[in-house]
């Protein structure tokens, strides 16, 4: 007995049926291919696209020089978000597992779209004509104009990139496959460099007219921090200069040492309490003493006070403070110069020089200052003069504030707030959800210059700690700072000067070190140990714990601090510590909750 044929009817809807499929099969297959061929497409753009970006980047130091380097960019960005837009694209979007991955691409694609063509083009439009040469001097003044021209286009980039970085940021990687989520944080990890770039270049650009006297006269008090004897933000200020700008010209108008102001009866300007607890009042009654706060607004409206009691009430436009590590860079941007004395100031001799050297050939502080005063004098005169290469000039200033050696405020509010939360401002060290940061700060209490045989090496650990679903931690964080006097083991008899000859009780020879650490906002203190046995202070200054201590190490000898701070609320999981400017590039070591 055979099966019966279906009915005639039944075949034909069946054959309709298989029909339907094989063209549904057949649109599945052909929207895969052109998914997967526009996706290919555009993943190379992207490629290209992202390496482009790192020279835009490394690039907007010189804005001429960028370009060539955006036009390429937008480029590849357009062709990439015209490739993952069409309506095959979008409709893909929505499919479970592989939708997420392509909205990614997509998001991405249509976000450095926007940036390179609505953002950077105008910039590199303007920027076209900027030359590096527009910011040498000549004849002690600077043209203006070309900062002011690229101030607006430059200000638009910065708030683009910023609102990109935030944008791409957002994307949720927990749907991600490991290369799309890992292309998309490396697209995020260049948005955030490009926009603290941009951004850094849009500040200048509205900073420098102003502060060179485009709209009137300008005075700034520059302090000179000097390194062999500590303070939280480098040094004491040793020796001052008054500048004055007007119209772009500058002019050095007074030179004055630190020896030249006395010790007032009481606090030149009000301290809050929180400073008078960890560091009583002497940070307003000596100007040697004025960067022992670690927060830049402090000490720079101090140093204003004390210069107008000094000046018949004149009261200056800003404040700006430099280290003689800061002054080596710029010499490698002027080249040698030859002093009055026969030295040579170069970027390898002007430490050694200016912090070691000249109190072995000068016994008297007069001397001594006037040194100081010739050498700042003839830098000052090159730099103004325009004898100097802009690229390497622009990378000093740079390397300079990455490293916390160059600091800026200004008594103008508006000018200040374009400062606020920069390098420049030194303020107390910011965290944030990605970051929880330390503050590791010491001070010379010899009253010497045996700094500049001391060296500082800070270490971050978990001790223990969870990440939860975003990445913040909570948990035990280590702080580990480690202080190590290398002077020779004859220190006692080297110039008094630089070992105070026991002038506040410390033996010749002998460091004395005031050190303190701020812990991050959100963390407790858990534990202090000193591996010398002392005892501990502090209080709290903005919501911060501060730990202070003391230590007195012979030649050869250390001492380490170790602390433990606990979270209990989610904080950002990479701890990172902001240091005093030491002579040497501070040894920091970080750690990534989670990493082995």
């Amino acid at each position: 007995m055979t099966d019966s044929p279906l009915p005639r009817g039944a075949r034909l809807a069946g054959g309709v049926f298989a029909a339907a499929l094989g063209v549904v099969l057949l649109l599945v297959v052909l929207g895969a291919a052109w998914i997967g061929i526009r996706g290919a497409l555009a993943y190379g753009h992207l490629s290209a696209a992202q390496q482009t970006a790192s020279t835009v980047r490394a690039s907007l130091a010189d804005p001429a020089a960028a370009g060539d380097a955006i036009a390429s960019l937008a480029a590849d960005t357009s062709a990439a978000h015209a490739l993952t837009s069409d309506p095959v694209w979008q409709l893909a979007e929505g499919l479970p597992w592989v939708g997420p991955q392509l909205a990614a691409v997509g998001s991405v694609a249509e976000t450095l779209d926007a940036v390179a063509n609505t953002a950077l083009r105008p910039l590199s439009d303007v920027a076209a004509s900027f030359q590096l040469d527009a910011l040498r001097p000549q004849g002690g003044r600077l043209d203006l104009a070309p900062l002011e021209e690229i101030s607006g286009p430059a200000t638009t980039a910065a708030d683009a990139l910023s609102a990109a970085a935030a944008s791409v940021s957002a994307i949720d990687r927990t749907a991600l496959v490991p290369p799309v989520g890992e292309a998309v944080d490396q697209v995020d990890e260049l948005l955030d460099e490009a926009a603290v770039a941009t951004d850094a270049l849009a500040r200048a650009t509205q900073l420098i007219p102003s502060m060179l006297g485009a709209d009137g006269p300008r005075n700034y008090l520059v302090l000179f921090q000097n390194n062999a004897e500590w303070r939280s933000l480098g040094g004491i200020p040793g020796a001052m200069a008054l500048i004055h700008t007007e119209g772009g010209a500058l002019s050095l108008t007074a030179q004055e040492s630190s020896s030249d102001y006395p010790r007032y009866d009481e606090s030149v300007l009000p301290l809050d309490d929180e400073i008078l607890t960890i560091y009583g009042d002497r940070p307003g009654r000596w100007i040697q003493n004025v960067t022992q706060v670690p927060d830049f607004a402090v000490s720079a409206a101090l140093a204003r006070e004390m210069w107008a009691r000094e000046h018949g009430g004149q009261q200056v436009d800003g404040v700006i403070a430099l280290d003689p590590v800061a002054l080596s860079y710029l010499l490698e941007a002027t080249g040698p110069i030859t002093l009055r004395t026969g030295d040579v100031l170069t970027d390898e001799t002007a430490v050694p020089l200016l912090l070691n050297d000249v109190y072995a050939r000068y016994t008297r502080p007069a001397d001594q200052d006037a040194f100081f005063a010739m050498a700042a004098a003839e830098v000052f005169a090159k730099l103004s003069g325009g004898e100097v290469d802009p690229t390497t000039f622009v990378a000093a200033l740079t390397r300079s504030g990455d490293e916390d050696r160059l600091l800026l405020w200004s008594a103008h509010e508006d000018e200040q707030r374009l400062l606020t939360d920069t390098t420049l401002s030194a303020g107390l060290p910011l965290s944030n959800d990605e970051t929880s940061r330390f503050g590791v700060y010491v001070n010379d209490g010899t009253g010497s210059k045996m700094d500049f045989y001391q060296n500082v090496v800070t270490s971050l650990t978990w001790d223990s700690c969870t990440a939860d679903a975003s990445g913040a931690a909570t948990g035990d964080a280590v702080l580990t700072v480690t202080i190590v006097n290398t002077a020779p083991a004859d220190a006692a008899n080297l110039p008094g000067y630089v070992t105070g000859d026991g002038a506040f009780g410390v033996p010749a020879g002998i460091t004395r070190t005031v050190g303190y650490l701020y812990l991050p906002e959100g963390f407790d203190l858990v534990d202090a140990t000193m591996s010398d046995g002392s005892g501990f202070g502090g209080g709290t200054h903005d919501g911060r714990r501060v730990v202070s201590f003391t230590t007195d190490l012979a030649p050869g000898a250390s001492a380490t601090v170790t602390i433990t701070a606990h979270a209990s609320n989610p904080v950002g999981p990479t701890l990172e510590a902001v240091t005093t400017p030491t002579l040497t590039p501070p040894t920091v070591v970080a750690a990534v909750c989670g990493d082995s």
